[in-house]
C-alpha cells in the first residue's frame, strides 16, 4: 500500500493516553487519527478522581486558562471506617492554593475530554467520534491497520496505518487480540476493579461552607475499610463547582465471592453516619460505571509488538497505591508511545525491536518507576484480607474506645485499650504485617 494511503499512526480510544499521543504525534508532523467509540470523546469515559496535571502542563502551558477545570485540590483525607466510626488523615497546605496548584484538580471528563481532543485536532490530528473498532488487521504478523465496524450489520470498514496505538481503556480486547496480553497478563476478575459514581448537583454556595473551601478550592476525600464492606477498594468524594463526585470501587473477584453489587455498596456506603451529612439535600443528575486495570508491575501485558503499542489502562498503567495516580501516567504513556513512533517513523522500521523504545522510556520514568515500587501493594491486601475487613476498623472502633469519656481511671483506659490490641492483633502476627504492610506501602 502506498504511503499516502495509511496514517503513520491509529489510535484506538480518544481518552488521556490515546489523545496525548495524538497530540504529540501531530506536534511532530505525522498524519495520525483517533477513533473513540463514544458519542464524542468523553462520553463514555469516567474517572472518581483527580486530574494529574504533570504532563499535561508539558503539553500544553496555559492550560490552567484554556481547559474546563473544576477545582484545584486543596485539601486530601484518607479516612478509614468502621460501621459506626471515622478514623481519618486530613492534609491541606496553602501551597497546593497557589500555581501550579500541586497539579490537582477535579474536571468533568465529558467537557476535559472535549477539549482535550479539540486541542489535538487544532494541532493537525484527526479524531472521529462513534467509530467501533473490532478487531486488527495483520501482515507477516505484523499489525497494519484496524477493522471498524461498518454501518450494516457484518460488514467493516478497514484503515491502515504503520502502526495502532491502543488506547482503548482497561476492557482491551485488541490488546488480546494483537498477542500482548496472555496468561496472567489477560483481563481476569482478580486484576479489574469496577467502579461506580454519582454526580450530585448541590448549589456551590453549599458545598463550600460544607468542606470548609472557597473561591475554586476543592476537596479529595478517601475512604477505606467498612466503605466497601472491607473488600478490596475505596469510597470517595471529589467536589466541583456546584456538584460533588460519589462512588465506591470493588475488585471484581471480591464482589463476586461475597456476592454484593455495586448499587447495595454505593447505598451504604452513601449512608454512613461519616458521609451522609455531606450528601445531604443533593440530587442525582448522572450515573455511571467504569472498569479500571488493578495490576502489579510483574503482571503487565507486554507493551509492544510488531506495528502496534499499549498506552493508559490498556496498558494496566495505574499507580494502585493510596497515590492513585491514573491519568498523569496515561498521559506520560500517551507521550512516550508518540516519541517512540516518531523515531520509527524517522528509521522507516516500525518492527517490535524498533518501537521497544517506548518500554525503555517508561521505565525510565516515574510510571514504572513508581508501579514497580508498588508491585507488592495489592498483593499484600489480597494475601491479608482481614486486614481490610477485620482490623482496620477495629482499630476505628479501639480509637473511639480510647476517646469515650467515663469515670473509668485513664491508666485503666489505657491498659484495656492496649490488651484488646494485642488480644485482636497479636504480636508476633501484628510485627510481621506491620513489615509486610511497610513493604507494600513505603
Amino acid at each position: 500500500m502506498a504511503d499516502e494511503e495509511k496514517f503513520d499512526a491509529i489510535i484506538v480510544g480518544a481518552g488521556p493516553s490515546g489523545i496525548a499521543s495524538a497530540l504529540t504525534l501531530a506536534k511532530a508532523g505525522l498524519s495520525v487519527v483517533a477513533l473513540e467509540r463514544g458519542e464524542y470523546p468523553g462520553a463514555k469515559n469516567l474517572f472518581g478522581g483527580i486530574l494529574f496535571t504533570t504532563i499535561l502542563a508539558k503539553l500544553i502551558p496555559n492550560f490552567t486558562e484554556e481547559a474546563p477545570l473544576e477545582r484545584h485540590i486543596v485539601t486530601r483525607r484518607f479516612s478509614l471506617l468502621s460501621k459506626e466510626g471515622e478514623l481519618a488523615v486530613n492534609l491541606r497546605n496553602e501551597q497546593f492554593n497557589r500555581p501550579p496548584f500541586n497539579h490537582s484538580f477535579t474536571v468533568i471528563r465529558s467537557r476535559f475530554d472535549r477539549w482535550f481532543a479539540e486541542k489535538a485536532e487544532e494541532a493537525g490530528a484527526e479524531v472521529y467520534p462513534g467509530v467501533v473498532v473490532d478487531d486488527l488487521i495483520f501482515e507477516n504478523g505484523k499489525v497494519v491497520g484496524i477493522k471498524a465496524r461498518g454501518e450494516r450489520e457484518g460488514t467493516y470498514d478497514e484503515l491502515y496505518g504503520n502502526c495502532v496505538i491502543i488506547a482503548e481503556g482497561a476492557n482491551s480486547l485488541l490488546a488480546e487480540r494483537a498477542g500482548l496480553r496472555k496468561e496472567k497478563s489477560k483481563m481476569s476478575p482478580e486484576n479489574r476493579v469496577t467502579a461506580v459514581k454519582e454526580v450530585i448537583k448541590l448549589p456551590r454556595e453549599v458545598i463550600e461552607d460544607r468542606f470548609h473551601i472557597k473561591d475554586n478550592e476543592g476537596i479529595a476525600y478517601e475512604y477505606f475499610g467498612e466503605a466497601v464492606s472491607g473488600m478490596i477498594g475505596s469510597g470517595f468524594i471529589y467536589t466541583n463547582k456546584d456538584t460533588i463526585s460519589v462512588g465506591v470501587g470493588c475488585l471484581i473477584s471480591d464482589l463476586m465471592e461475597k456476592r454484593m453489587t455495586l448499587y447495595d455498596l454505593l447505598d451504604a456506603f452513601k449512608a454512613h453516619p461519616a458521609v451522609a451529612p455531606l450528601l445531604r439535600g443533593g440530587e442525582v443528575i448522572e450515573y455511571s460505571t467504569h472498569m479500571i486495570p488493578e495490576e502489579s508491575y510483574d503482571e503487565l501485558p507486554e507493551l509492544v509488538g510488531d506495528g502496534v503499542l499499549l498506552v493508559g489502562d490498556a496498558a494496566g498503567l495505574i499507580n494502585p497505591s493510596f497515590f492513585h495516580e491514573v491519568t498523569n501516567l496515561a498521559m506520560a504513556s500517551g507521550v512516550f508511545a508518540g516519541e517512540a513512533v516518531i523515531e520509527a517513523k524517522e528509521k522507516g522500521d516500525f518492527s517490535k525491536e524498533t518501537l521497544s523504545s517506548y518500554r525503555k522510556k517508561l521505565e525510565d520514568s516515574f510510571v514504572l518507576k513508581d508501579i514497580k515500587k508498588y508491585r507488592r501493594f495489592i498483593r499484600f491486601l489480597k494475601d491479608n484480607p482481614e486486614f481490610l475487613s477485620d482490623q482496620l476498623p477495629f482499630v476505628v472502633d479501639l480509637a473511639a474506645s480510647f476517646f469515650t469519656v467515663s469515670e473509668t481511671p485513664k491508666e485503666e483506659v489505657v491498659r484495656d485499650v492496649i490488651k484488646r490490641f494485642r488480644k485482636k492483633m497479636g504480636t508476633f502476627s501484628l510485627l510481621k504485617r506491620l513489615w509486610q504492610a511497610k513493604r507494600a506501602m513505603l
